[in-house]
């Protein structure tokens, strides 16, 4: 079973080619294991979103492979690697994504569509979570959270379908530095109960003293260009 697998996440010989001549990505060997947790920093550019996007399967590399939980998403084509997705991947976007008009609640529920949850444990759940990063309005509509209420509930969100790991771009981006210091905490706290590994990407050094692991992607893809 892929929930068994000892790697949330494995990447072998990545390869990305953006355009005729243009950007590049190689990364020979990447691995993160459940509750594992990981700061990716790199400068704007480098190509640390393109990585999440690659992981995530939305889209698809010129050769090598991204496993999740054993299964290699890039295998899978169309509604099944969608399905797969929404099943085991979270997603904590930069600008949060939240869709206006919905509550809070809502919008973590929202996520559990493509998951194999049965439909009357939604709302526990989502409360759960909710309650967890602190959230008490929960029928209170996304646009009027404060940015530190709204990246914890995109935070719930990216765990409400039990996913093997969480991907987050940028995730501090629109917050000042002690309430970014404190929502990394809460999401790293959240995905250590929730058994899922973590996987931050961010341009911001002062993330680095939050990690236990780090690594540079640029040190990551030299290293491949010299092997």
């Amino acid at each position: 079973m892929a929930n068994e697998h000892r790697h949330a996440l494995e990447i072998k010989q990545l390869a990305f080619r953006y355009g005729t001549g243009g950007f590049e990505l190689h990364l020979p060997a990447l691995a993160l294991s459940r509750r594992e947790e990981m700061l990716l920093v790199g400068r704007s550019g480098c190509g640390k979103s393109t990585l999440l996007q690659l992981v995530a399967g939305l889209v698809d590399p010129e050769s090598g492979t991204v496993s999740i939980g054993g299964q290699d998403i890039h295998a899978l084509r169309g509604a099944a690697r969608d399905r797969f997705r929404g099943r085991s991947i979270g997603m904590v976007f930069q600008t949060f994504n939240l869709l206006q008009g919905f509550s809070a609640i809502e919008n973590v529920m929202i996520a559990m569509l493509m998951s194999d949850m049965p439909k009357a444990d939604w709302r526990p759940r989502a409360e759960s979570l909710l309650a967890s990063l602190g959230i008490e309005r929960l029928d209170a509509p996304a646009e009027e959270l404060s940015v530190g209420q709204q990246q914890r509930v995109a935070g719930a969100r990216a765990l409400a379908g039990k996913p093997t790991p969480v991907l987050a771009d940028e995730p501090t981006a629109s917050l000042d530095p002690d309430n970014a210091a404190n929502a990394v905490k809460i999401l790293r706290t959240a995905c250590r109960e929730q058994g899922a590994a973590l996987l931050v990407v961010s341009h911001d050094p002062s993330l680095e003293v939050l990690f236990p692991r780090r690594e540079r992607l640029d040190t990551l893809t030299m290293e491949g260009a010299r092997a």
